[in-house]
């Protein structure tokens, strides 16, 4: 700092205002001594942000702010032009190819038509040129061409694997949904299963019980209040009772303990049951004990055979006569 004020050039006059373009800060001043002849002496003037050549303000950490500032506004500038920029599309992509193409067809065409004035003129050395050239097209087409060929047979192979994964992913999708269907179908009817003595109880209570007071009949309305949203709530799961009495015995369903021979019911039939059965939609939770009817029995086939011979009254027309006669009068005839 003394340096620069002791240069003589800090002792001529300030320039005058009217000065205004930048480069006037650089002067070059000819400064002469008397009693000797010097050389022009070049001093070159420092420049120093807001401050005057006479007295400059030195301000250590002002640049550094103002420098700062400057790179965070260039900084903010930058992010806004590139968040301004517009998106590159796709049209501009095909325009640049269909350019290029139409520049290589028109290279193409050129060279054609210097072909044949090459040959027109009989130029060898031209003629060889241009076809040598066309030989290097053709080359490139006939690569090109593979190339696509080898790229659509990829193509067709990689479309075929597609279609067999999503075939397979749908195939295993179904498959899932079925065998998680199915084990909920299992979970739930094996907690069904555990719940049936539960039931079986509750109806052979049901079937002992004899009310006899009034708090008894209390106590028996509320038990069998209990069976009855016990029973509910097995046939909003989906629990059917598995038909007994009066329908045909199946093995399937029904698991037969006794047969007895009845007049009532025909042989196959099932006459009675034991214990009850349950299905959860096709699954069989447990078969029906039941008695099956083994049909009625010989004596009493023939005594309800000649009680309807009696009370039918049949008439019988002869073969021979042609006459009708009651079955009475003809056993009575026999006898005599």
């Amino acid at each position: 700092m003394a340096s620069i004020l002791r240069a003589p050039g800090l002792l001529l006059p300030p320039p005058s205002p009217s000065i205004a373009h930048p480069e006037a800060r650089r002067v070059s001043p000819s400064l002469a001594f008397k009693g000797r002849r010097a050389r022009p002496l070049l001093v070159k003037l420092p420049t120093f942000p807001k401050s005057t050549r006479m007295f400059p303000t030195v301000l250590p950490f002002a640049a550094y702010e103002e420098a700062t500032e400057a790179d965070e506004a260039a900084k903010a500038t930058t992010q806004e032009d590139s968040e301004n920029e517009a998106p590159v599309n796709d049209d501009a992509d095909d325009g640049a190819v269909t350019d290029q193409e139409e520049k290589a067809v028109s290279a193409v065409l050129m060279a054609l038509q210097s072909y044949k004035e090459a040959l027109a003129t009989n130029d060898e050395p031209k003629i060889i040129e241009i076809e040598s050239f066309l030989l290097s097209i053709e080359d490139e087409k006939n690569s090109l061409a593979n190339k696509i060929a080898m790229l659509t047979q990829e193509l067709s192979a990689e479309r075929d694997r597609i279609l067999r994964i999503s075939a397979d992913f749908d195939n295993f999708r179904k498959r899932t949904e079925r065998e998680k269907l199915s084990l909920m179908t299992n979970v739930q009817g094996e907690v069904i299963e555990s719940l049936l003595p539960v039931l079986d109880n509750f109806e052979r209570a049901k079937a002992q019980i004899k009310v006899e007071t009034e708090g008894e009949e209390k106590i028996n309305n509320s038990y069998q209040s209990i069976y009855k949203q016990f029973i509910e709530i097995l046939t909003s799961l989906g629990v059917e009772n598995v038909e007994t009495v009066g329908h045909a015995f199946d093995p399937l369903l029904h698991e037969a303990i006794m047969r007895e021979e009845s007049v009532e019911f025909e042989e196959g039939i099932i006459i009675q049951e034991f214990r009850k059965g349950f299905k959860l939609g096709e699954r069989l939770l447990r078969p029906a004990m039941v008695k099956v009817s083994a049909g009625p029995g010989p004596g009493k086939t023939e005594e309800g055979s000649t009680a309807i011979d009696e009370d039918s009254g049949l008439q019988r027309k002869d073969e021979d006569t042609g006459e009708t006669s009651d079955e009475s009068s003809d056993g009575s005839e026999d006898s005599e």
